[in-house]
């Protein structure tokens, strides 16, 4: 297959840049350059998508956005899922970005590197879908060219973003929702690369609830400013609004501000040819990603040696230096950090049922029981973990009160992209957070979904 990014480029132009080959993937990549198995992961990451964005808009936080986005964008043609209100395009990227973010949830690549497909890039797609009437093939397209496009920034930027306090989904999401807002806009080329300009000046969100053990709930909101902010660029750019055409790699730009060694060949390696879409895994706990793998691990050794959570003196955990410093939190004072912390995962996953969404849900940091073992859970670094693709590379062990030492080891979990979820395992996700529709109703979505490149406009495919 013909690599889709280079084309000729017009003898007057600028000589390539990394801004420019990116933008210009965005803007030509074309729907049959795309393999199947590609556009399958794709269709998958939009019917999870959904149905974690029906379950957001039933938390309180999630509420507080569908009615910022009432107060402010009603009148609009975009769908907020899990209702049946209607907003403009941005407030809709903004509020679906929330929800799917809403409960960590949302799905995103493996190893991460602060590229979240669900809560950043999906949202985007779907209102700027809906305002344009797009077809099913046309939003697949546009996700898979954004996928492509934010992972290499996420690659490129080594994970050291978040080490300098940044939320990394607050920067790649920015670039992936403005290839796809851009794409469904109808942007030129030329817009496509002022749009990378103007989505620079537009990433954001800190880590600073990290330390402070509370305000969990902005952590949300990063995620839907990325999806809103690739609108606003878009749009802008659409009008004739420029920013830098060498946002990324320039003086000042993207990696400079952001990033600390930026590893900037990971930009162009292998686009349009080794498809980073394939890396999208859909998480199973309502936890950050990386307590999945040692949440499975207690799991297994559970179901294995059969003890509970008061059965436990210690668990000891070897894991990547990442967990130790921004994970290791040991007494968080709500919902949204406790999901954060590695130690409270495990002592939920200790004490209930981790697959239950609502167990994280009803106040565990509020729980002694919990929060006493969690502050028995002994985090080292994992020399493993540091190997390139092995971030989530995990030794375990739990010391249980009568002497047991129980040892475990791994680097996955059930929907990471070597052990994928089953098409039944993703439909009963999707029905499981989708159950506030009603049976039916939450079926019938579901159908339309997996037959989402046959719609012919988007705005009957979420309409509940």
């Amino acid at each position: 297959m013909a690599n889709p990014i280079h084309a000729a480029q017009p003898a007057h132009e600028v000589a390539p840049s990394a801004t420019r080959e990116l933008a210009a993937f965005g803007h030509r990549l074309s729907l049959d350059a795309i393999p199947t198995d590609v556009l399958k992961k794709a269709k998958e990451a939009f019917i999870d998508t959904v149905g974690v964005g029906i379950f957001g808009a039933g938390l309180p936080w999630g509420r507080m956005v569908i009615e910022y986005a009432q107060v402010y964008g009603k009148g609009g043609t975009g769908t907020i899922l899990g209702t049946d209100t209607k907003v403009a395009t941005p407030f809709a990227a903004l509020a679906n970005g929330v929800l799917g973010h809403a409960f960590e949830l949302d799905n995103l690549r493996q190893p991460s590197m602060g590229v979240h497909h669900g809560s950043t890039l999906i949202p985007a797609a779907l209102a700027v879908g809906e305002e344009v009437h797009a077809s099913g093939r046309d939003v697949l397209a546009a996700f898979v060219a954004g996928s492509e496009v934010m992972s290499r920034i996420g690659l490129a930027s080594d994970n050291t973003a978040e080490k300098l306090g940044f939320h990394s989904p607050g920067i790649t999401g920015t670039f992936g929702s403005t290839v796809a807002a851009g794409r469904l806009f109808g942007l030129t080329e030329k817009e496509m690369l002022c749009a990378f300009g103007i989505a620079g000046s537009l990433c954001s969100g800190l880590l600073a609830f990290t330390k402070a053990g509370n305000g969990g709930m902005v952590k949300r909101l990063h995620a839907g400013r990325a999806s809103e902010s690739g609108v606003l660029a878009a749009r802008l750019a659409k009008s004739g609004f420029t920013g830098p055409d060498v946002i990324l790699e320039g003086k000042f730009g993207v990696f400079e501000a952001f990033t600390r060694n930026p590893k900037m060949e990971r930009l162009l390696d292998g686009l349009g040819t080794r498809w980073e879409t394939l890396r999208i895994c859909v998480k199973c706990y309502a936890a950050h990603i990386t307590a999945h793998t040692p949440v499975r691990l207690l799991e297994d050794l559970k179901r294995e040696h059969g003890f509970a959570g008061g059965d436990i003196a210690e668990i000891h955990v070897a894991t990547s230096e990442k967990v130790l410093s921004h994970h290791n939190i040991v007494a968080p004072q709500d919902v949204a950090t406790a999901q954060y912390s590695l130690p409270f995962c495990l002592a939920i996953a200790a004490y209930r049922d981790p697959r239950e969404p609502n167990s994280f849900l009803h106040a565990p940091h509020e729980d002694e029981a919990l929060r006493d073992l969690a502050r028995r859970v002994r985090l080292t670094h994992n020399p493993e973990s540091d190997q390139p693709g092995n971030a989530w590379a995990t030794r375990f062990d739990v010391v249980l009160r009568d002497g047991r030492r129980l040892t475990a080891a791994g680097d996955g979990f059930r929907g990471a992209p070597d052990t994928p979820m089953s098409d039944a395992e993703l439909d009963g996700k999707f029905l499981a957070l989708s159950k506030s529709l009603g049976a039916d109703k939450s079926r019938r979505l579901l159908d339309r979904l997996r037959r989402l490149e046959e719609c012919k406009n988007v705005t009957a495919l979420i309409a509940v």
